[in-house]
């Protein structure tokens, strides 16, 4: 059984005990509304079969993404600028998937 979850402004394909990285989330426990659910040849994908599925998973802890440096400059004007960016994420471990 797997499901797909949208977070962040992503999806995700999720299973259970599975771990990944999302976008920041608070607190320990985080419960997600499935956009489908396939259960081996079941497949749940509309608004009706999916009001009482969701998907629960517990915060194992923090990550940061890969560094990102930058560097704009504008030729024979002595303008420049250096930036860079790390991007925080939560680990999380599905707990479960429920259908009903």
């Amino acid at each position: 059984m797997y499901a797909v979850v949208k977070t962040g402004g992503k999806q995700y394909r999720v299973a259970e005990g599975q771990r990944l990285d999302i976008e920041r989330v608070p607190g320990e426990t985080v419960t997600f509304e499935p956009v489908l659910v396939v259960d081996g040849s079941d497949v749940l994908s509309t608004p009706a079969q999916l009001s009482g599925a969701s998907v629960t998973a517990r915060v194992v802890g923090e990550a940061k993404g890969p560094k990102i440096n930058g560097f704009t400059y504008k030729n024979k004007t002595n303008q420049r600028r250096s930036w860079g960016h790390r991007q925080h994420y939560t680990t999380i471990e599905i707990t479960g998937i429920s259908k009903a």
